[in-house]
């Protein structure tokens, strides 16, 4: 959402509103992930070994499309609504599936170091948006998201 008085510039999230979305979110990916390991034990019969490279890569799909579905209908997790912000590319447009994807991995490359850079970015990106040509924006309390 563009701020106004700001001559339609936005206004840009800092990193405590963006960890404060992240841990509502993790909160909720926790939960889907214990949804989705619940459907393998089953097919498991009850146990999944250690250092299962199937169950690893099953585990980053349900995370990515976690992520990226929200990502890409609207720009906002349930925990960026909470705490006002949106992802969105640096055009103001909403993500697609490949960009979503490549800001996750760059993401899980570089999380603590890649947030800090918010610290430094005038425009408060981390490293992986940055990388992602990605922006992460306040918007108003009555915002609602576009839909691609």
């Amino acid at each position: 959402m563009q701020d106004k008085k700001t001559d339609m510039q936005p206004i840009y999230a800092g990193i405590l509103r963006r960890i404060g979305a992240f841990a509502y979110d993790i909160v909720l990916l926790l939960t889907v992930l214990i949804l989705a390991t619940a459907v393998l034990m089953p097919i498991s019969k009850g146990a999944i070994q250690a250092g299962n490279l199937f169950f690893q890569l099953y585990i980053f799909i349900v995370s990515f499309v976690f992520y990226g579905w929200f990502w890409t209908h609207g720009g906002q997790t349930l925990g960026m609504r909470a705490w006002k912000i949106r992802l969105q590319l640096d055009s103001g447009a909403n993500l697609n599936w490949s960009q979503a994807l490549l800001r996750f991995i760059l993401a899980i490359l570089t999380f603590g170091i890649g947030l800090l850079w918010c610290l430094w970015d005038h425009q408060y990106r981390a490293i992986y948006d940055v990388l992602a040509r990605t922006q992460v924006v306040r918007v108003d309390k009555g915002y609602v998201p576009p839909i691609n």
